[in-house]
């Protein structure tokens, strides 16, 4: 169940529960199902609750994965309900820490944006680009909506285009522009009488939705797995049949990165790694009521994991570590 699903067809607050539940049966998962659980509570109305999910996430003792999404998703959610000042805080943090997530940055930008605050965000969303885009020959899937959103904010203000909003124009798929979805004018066409601009604005609204729907069909990476080298012996050791699929540890990263550079270069966006573990590969298989030696099962896996928030987007960040562990950079590793 998508979070963005209407609230006339689930039970937002059933739904919120119900991951609740789960999270605390898979304790590694719980990050991406209490985010999933709060946006379910913001739907139904329950932002307090909401909050409280934010709050329990963030005095953890468990490390987060990104802990500056769930500030910038609290953040977003407090501002709704009349918590200004506090909201602004934690947005100013956000920024000054500078992640290296592009979804902590879009999510505090259209928090400023939703409330007007138009200046900020586009300085907001430039923070981010310059952070995250620098030096990079081709944005990765991840950071389009930070250029998207950019694009759209500048556009309200009636600047002139640079670099980066022409780079959002080509990124961008739909058949109507970025421009022309973009327009401050637009809200004047859905009062109009003249039935040549409805049909315009219906057309321009089609192609949104279109975007929209593109970007819901791809909520997570399509990942490739990768074993670490310990993980990797004890699959042989106790599934020998596997070793088919993995000849060496060598050989197995060899392949991950040839096959994400395969994807790349056939148009594939949204690419990413996922790192797993035997206990987790044999738990996964109990599920499936499947064998761990099974090949089969191991792009079952992959994608599970990925479902679950468990996925590194590929390629790492410009001077980022490789992606294998080495703890080399990426560009001196791999990514030769």
């Amino acid at each position: 169940m998508r979070p963005d699903t209407p609230a006339e067809n689930v039970d937002h607050t059933a739904e919120a529960a119900r991951l609740e539940r789960t999270a605390g049966r898979y304790p590694e998962d719980a990050e991406a199902l209490l985010l999933q659980a709060a946006a379910h509570l913001e739907l139904s109305g329950d932002r307090p609750a909401a909050t409280a999910l934010y709050d329990r996430l963030l005095s953890s003792s468990v490390s987060l994965d990104n802990p500056h999404l769930v500030r910038a998703l609290k953040a977003s959610n407090l501002w709704e309900y009349g918590h200004e000042a506090e909201a602004r805080a934690i947005i100013d943090g956000v920024r000054g820490a500078s992640p290296r997530d592009p979804a902590a940055w879009v999510i505090v930008a259209e928090a400023l944006e939703s409330h007007d605050e138009l200046e900020a965000a586009q300085e907001t969303f430039s923070e981010g680009a310059r952070l995250l885009l620098a030096d990079v020959a081709e944005p990765p899937y991840s950071t389009h909506p930070l250029l998207f959103g950019r694009h759209r904010v500048r556009r309200m203000l009636g600047v002139a285009h640079d670099e980066w909003d022409m780079l959002a124009d080509t990124l961008h798929s739909s058949p109507v522009s970025l421009d022309e979805l973009h327009d401050p004018k637009r809200v004047w066409s859905l009062g109009s009488d003249n039935p040549a601009e409805l049909e315009a604005e219906i057309s321009r609204l089609r192609a949104e939705l279109g975007t929209y729907r593109e970007a819901l069909s791809r909520p997570f990476p399509v990942a490739v797995l990768h074993w670490p080298t310990t993980e990797l012996a004890e699959l042989i050791s106790d599934y020998p049949t596997l070793s088919a699929e993995y000849p060496s540890h060598e050989a197995h990263l060899a392949t991950i990165e040839a096959s994400l550079r395969e994807l790349a270069a056939s148009g594939t966006p949204n690419l990413g790694i996922v790192t797993g573990t035997v206990p987790s590969y044999e738990a996964f298989a109990a599920s499936e009521g499947s064998s761990p030696a099974d090949p089969d099962l191991l792009p079952q896996y992959a994608t599970t994991l990925a479902a679950r928030g468990r996925a590194v987007a590929w390629p790492p960040q410009r001077g980022g570590v490789c992606w294998c562990g080495s703890g080399r950079g990426y560009g001196e590793c791999h990514g030769v």
